[in-house]
């Protein structure tokens, strides 16, 4: 069976992006450390799956940037019905049933983009399997909580951390 990683960062205060959807936040000069990626290039190693909410995948699309995950099959979760693109297949159909039978496929890991509302459903039904949380020293205030208000309480056992000369501090966690 296939694994869905939930490789993220968020604000100390737990946000993963601005109310508006925005992450320049995360991109701030002070952040770069001189040829650290923080496991993202560790990561699309293992991965030949995403998946992300709608409004995660406009927050990409407005990066303005090419389409980053080409050679990926990429899934974009949404209430509503919208045209498959040349590198997305939408999903307007039950998440979980759908992810389920994702993972039963042959196949690398699967990467959990986000937003909040996906990483709360699929937390909640129990088809995360691990969590890699990069925490950014700032506080936001308000804005798309990491997961939302219906989240479960979940046990996680913390398999590794590792603290940044930048302040980033980044946990591995898996289901306990």
């Amino acid at each position: 069976m296939r694994n869905i990683i939930l490789y993220i960062a968020a604000s100390l205060d737990g946000y993963i992006a601005r109310a508006d959807g925005s992450t320049e936040w995360l991109h701030n000069p002070a952040y770069t450390l001189e040829g650290e990626d923080f496991g993202y290039s560790a990561l699309l190693q293992t991965i030949d799956t995403t998946l992300m909410g709608h409004g995660t995948y406009q927050a990409i699309l407005g990066f303005d940037i090419p389409f980053p995950y080409p050679d990926k099959a990429n899934y974009v979760f949404s209430r509503s019905a919208h045209p498959d693109t040349e590198h997305v297949r939408f999903v307007s159909s039950d998440a979980v049933t759908f992810i389920k039978n994702l993972k039963q496929q042959e196949g690398q890991s699967i990467w959990l983009i986000g937003g909040g509302q996906l990483n709360t459903l699929l937390l909640n039904a129990g088809l995360v399997d691990e969590i890699i949380l990069t925490y950014i020293p700032i506080v936001l205030g308000s804005g798309i909580a990491l997961f939302a208000p219906e989240a479960q309480e979940k046990q996680l056992q913390v398999k590794k951390s590792k603290s940044y000369a930048n302040g980033f501090v980044q946990l591995i966690m898996g289901m306990a």
